[in-house]
């Protein structure tokens, strides 16, 4: 087996994940996690709340996982939101088209769909399945979509991602923030992406669980307040120049910024702390980087664009997260949309004083002639230019409605005015995480095999054996201590038990284990990741002390049991050396 085949074979066996609707056969694309896998997804997500929620303050909202059309017709998702899709004319298999064709070409996700049928054509590419001739290529949009209500009901879709819900939020999350820019919103929650063949375990699913965080930012100061906590940081990145000369580059993140490889500050600051965030929970700095978008794959709303990608052994370089700065591109397509402004204003440090072309609709005349349409009339009025104006009749729309205004109903002219402030739209800056490969990649880089030697377990007669583990981190670990009585006697259980109980107490999640030898209950903690063991044996009822084996290290160390859920809490969380913990070494 792999390492990809080692890890999921472990995470079924002990209750991390498996395939879901497996009592019927399963399908692809859908992962259920059990007690370990769920208790880890939360750690992982607590921490990103603790970077985003707490310290970054950007609180977090919830919002429903069904859109209404006219969401995704806005975002583009409606239109554009598509992978080119090939199917079998024999066995009726689909695939990614482009994917078919990933051994010919280096391009393959650039083409068009007349240029990969040309490829297949020309390089007799078959149907991985059964050999069958292909199809033609055609787009295939990747939105579940639903009915809202009955009957045929109004157009709905399960969303791709989280951000639409904080879009469409945005004149209230303003208000929330008394319109101070920059403010940021967060949420995490499921997002479903109907794929055309996920091939690649919990690497691409159907449904999986996003992280993200919407940064509204005044489009003409992107300088971060904080840069200088991660300024100094050094990161592997894979930029596009890197990329053209296949070389990826240790640099500080302000020469990134001085040199112009990252855009700005602002979003150097959140590359800066998706690193920080992926390192925390378990990622090897060696095998992270960061790639930049290539002008040709970058979309056309971004300023800069940058992938944290981590290395696994079976699919290489894989994207978890997404750093982009989004400009205006969103609050100006659902304002578009939904013909409401969606902007703030910003008060200026002194009132200005400015020429400003002012357009003046004779409302005494407006009313008679629109009525309950006037004052919509006056607004796009004052929004024309002098030119548009300088007409006999100027004919305006409003949602489809034609209207005719006689020029002379109002005056114009170039002013000087005092000006306050001025309505700005603000440009995003969108962290977007997605947990389900994170936590896979948390597991492959914890995981390892090691030969030990086999006194920990007096049933092996073997000189060594080898052991599985995960080396988590001790705040990520979901069992993060094991209370293990040496024996069943109720004299160790009583002590056992009140040790327990004193962990729970302290919020450190603990698990009971008195069924087997030692060495064997030992092994089966190692390989669910709990970072520390402690047993309670006769000498505990003698001096009141109990044995901490660390997990990575297998050492052990005596101790006393008053305080041990301090002890314990100090190694998860405050980083305490193991080794200064006991009175004795063992």
């Amino acid at each position: 087996m792999d390492r990809y085949e080692q890890v999921i074979e472990l995470a079924k066996r002990r209750g991390f994940l498996w395939n879901s609707f497996e009592l019927y056969g399963g399908t692809a694309g859908f992962y259920d996690y059990g007690p370990l896998g769920s208790t880890l997804k939360r750690r992982i997500e607590q921490i990103w709340r603790q970077l985003y929620v707490i310290q970054e303050g950007f609180m977090e909202i919830e919002t429903p996982t069904i859109g209404i059309e006219d969401i995704f017709v806005a975002s583009g998702h409606v239109g554009g939101f598509s992978d080119p899709l090939c199917e079998c004319e024999e066995c009726g298999e689909a695939f990614r088209a482009d994917h078919l064709v990933e051994n010919v070409t280096e391009i393959a996700d650039a083409l068009s769909n007349e240029e990969v049928d040309r490829l297949i054509e020309d390089n007799d590419v078959v149907c991985p399945e059964c050999g069958g001739i292909l199809g033609k290529a055609h787009e295939f949009n990747l939105m579940f979509k639903t009915a809202i209500g009955p009957g045929s009901g109004r157009a709905g879709y399960l969303r791709p991602e989280t951000a639409q819900g904080m879009f469409v939020n945005f004149q209230r999350l303003s208000r929330y923030y008394r319109e101070k820019l920059p403010f940021g919103v967060t949420q995490i929650g499921k997002s479903y992406r109907n794929e055309i063949s996920p091939r690649q375990g919990v690497i691409r699913l159907r449904e999986f669980t996003q992280a993200e965080a919407e940064i509204f930012v005044d489009p003409g100061n992107k300088d971060h307040p904080n840069f200088r906590k991660f300024a100094d940081d050094i990161l592997n990145l894979y930029s596009e120049e890197g990329q053209q000369r296949r070389t990826v580059e240790k640099i500080a993140l302000k020469d990134a910024v001085d040199s112009g490889i990252i855009a700005h500050e602002f979003l150097a600051y959140h590359i800066g702390l998706t690193n920080h965030f992926l390192q925390r929970v378990g990622i090897t700095a060696d095998k992270l980087r960061f790639r930049q978008h290539m002008k040709d794959e970058m979309a056309h709303y971004a300023i800069d664009c940058w992938d944290a990608e981590i290395k696994t052994e079976r699919f290489g370089w894989v994207e978890v997260v997404g750093i982009a700065d989004r400009t205006d591109y969103d609050l100006n397509a659902h304002a578009k949309m939904s013909n409401t402004e969606l902007a703030v204003y910003r008060e200026y440090d002194e009132p200005k004083m400015i020429e400003q072309f002012v357009v003046k609709p004779d409302m005494g005349k407006l009313g008679p002639l629109f009525k309950g349409r006037s004052k919509a009339v006056a607004e796009v009025l004052r929004s024309m230019s002098r030119d548009a104006l300088d007409v006999e009749e100027i004919t305006i729309n409003i949602e489809g409605e034609e209207f005719i205004v006689p020029s002379d109903i109002i005056t114009y002219s170039q002013e000087t005015v005092k000006v306050s402030g001025e309505t700005i739209i603000p440009h995003v800056i969108e962290p977007s995480y997605g947990i389900d490969r994170i936590l896979y990649s948390v597991m492959e880089h914890a995981f390892g095999e090691e030969m030990v030697p086999a006194k920990e377990d007096d049933e092996i007669d073997a000189n060594e054996e080898t052991r599985t583990v995960l080396k988590f981190r001790g705040e990520i670990a979901p069992v993060q201590v094991a209370v293990l009585p040496l024996l069943t006697k109720n004299e160790l259980i009583g002590p056992a038990t009140g040790i327990m109980n004193a962990l729970r107490e302290k919020g450190i999640l603990v698990s009971y284990d008195a069924s087997g030898t030692i060495g064997r209950r030992y092994r089966r903690n190692d390989e669910i990741g709990t970072p520390y063991s402690i047993t309670i044996d006769f000498e505990t009822l003698e001096d009141n002390t109990v044995t901490i084996r660390d997990r990575n290290s297998m050492h052990q160390v005596r101790t006393s049991i008053e305080n041990i859920e301090e002890v314990i809490s100090d190694l998860i969380y405050k980083n305490r050396d193991f080794e200064t913990t006991g009175i004795r070494i063992e």
